[in-house]
């Protein structure tokens, strides 16, 4: 399942680093606006509305040929996140900044739907536990790859000259490796026709997992959003981002197999709702934090990160086992996973960033008035884990009968 864990580290490469990355090299490199950006984060989104859904029935009727397809799908993805990073806008940064977004963001879609479809299948064939062992191996992969991705333009900043473009072409690189990693994953053997949207739909059980899921990474869409402006401004703390985001993100992808084996023993409901909770006190001491906290903020780091690496394994897993019951082909249920997961990244750009710019909040080391300091670190810290109790809340509710 190694090929797996591959392919599972590009998608996360394409998915989170870009919020946190994206955003900020375009204020910097380009003087665009912090509610511009935010602005043409959420129109993708609402383009996803849409999109995602489409691409799931797409993803089904591919599903023959789903090798070719993400493999043209993976080229799509490689080319744009070149554009996006390594070559200079030759229309308005912000049109270009959208345009090649569009293509990132809807590659990854359909190569994510793909690829979570593909696991139902695999994972019906590895036995009872089957889609919490395949959730480790991909899971675990996912964190590495957003590892990687997170501070490789901060670490290539140290040695060249255009950190950004060295990421950009090691991401085509690994595009190309892990599509030739899982070419003999990609048959339609054990793979059931399309059950369409309404089985999924139709199941409660199943509404409140996407619900659930939609709340849950509402914290994470926060949090990462606003990371680079926190560690820059609130601690003060220029040049700690790459090691700091290293830290969180190595402490969920070693916590993550940790994790799938106590759900294995205990179940994944009360496992899940333990690492929530939690998350809540993990993450809510950075709060208090100010400039120069730096070892105390890396703590909160690590503590948080280990925590994430229950999110990102556990609720996959219990969607999965679901749609493996209602709607086997799980190619259009990943779509609507797609969408919602995505969402709250977008609404998090869309209803804090704007915000953030009116209190007069600017990077790249200039002055900020203290008011705008403080709503970042409300916006960072507290407002994530308010979400967090949500979910909790919501997960709650969901009896242990409903847990598969």
């Amino acid at each position: 399942m190694s090929a797996y864990a591959l392919f599972a580290a590009l998608l996360s490469a394409a998915g989170l680093p870009i919020y946190i990355h994206a955003p900020k090299f375009y204020v910097d490199e380009y003087g665009v606006s912090l509610a511009a950006l935010g602005a043409v984060l959420f129109g993708l989104r609402l383009l996803d509305v849409v999109q995602d859904p489409l691409l799931g029935k797409l993803a089904e009727k591919l599903r023959h040929r789903r090798g070719v397809a993400v493999g043209i799908g993976a080229g799509v993805m490689a080319t744009a996140m070149i554009g996006l990073f390594a070559i200079a806008p030759p229309v308005r940064p912000i049109l270009w900044f959208g345009a090649m977004l569009i293509m990132v963001f809807s590659a990854f879609s359909f190569l994510t739907i793909c690829f979570y479809a593909q696991g139902v299948a695999k994972a019906d064939g590895l036995g009872a536990t089957g889609h919490l062992a395949l959730a480790r191996w991909r899971e675990t992969g996912a964190l590495l790859g957003v590892c990687v991705a997170s501070v490789t333009p901060v670490a290539l900043g140290a040695v060249m000259g255009a950190p950004f473009a060295g990421f950009a072409v090691g991401f085509a690189v690994l595009a190309g490796l892990s599509v030739f990693a899982m070419r003999g994953e990609w048959h339609s053997t054990g793979v059931a026709a399309s059950t369409g949207f309404g089985p999924v739909l139709a199941d409660p059980i199943a509404r409140k997992l996407l619900l659930i899921a939609l709340v849950n990474a509402a914290p994470v869409a926060v949090s990462s959003t606003l990371f680079l402006f926190y560690v820059e401004i609130a601690l003060e703390a220029p040049g700690w981002e790459g090691a700091l985001l290293l830290l969180f993100f190595l402490s969920a992808a070693g916590a993550a197999p940790l994790w799938g084996r106590l759900a294995e023993r205990f179940g994944p409901k009360p496992v899940l709702l333990c690492a929530m909770v939690l998350g809540i006190f993990a993450f809510g001491g950075a709060v208090l934090l100010g400039p120069g906290d730096v070892p105390l903020f890396a703590l909160v780091c690590v503590a948080s990160g280990a925590v994430l690496g229950a999110d990102l394994t556990l609720l996959p897993a219990m969607f999965a086992a679901r749609l493996a019951k209602i709607s086997p082909s799980a190619a259009e249920g990943f779509g609507l996973w797609a969408f919602v997961s995505k969402f709250t990244l977008a609404f998090a750009a869309v209803a804090l960033l704007p915000a953030l710019e009116r209190a007069g909040l600017q990077s790249g080391g200039q002055a900020n008035p203290p008011d705008a300091v403080r709503l970042l670190v409300m916006f960072y810290a507290a407002v994530p884990c308010v979400l967090k109790l949500a979910a909790i809340a919501l997960l709650a509710t969901v009896r242990d009968s409903e847990q598969e």
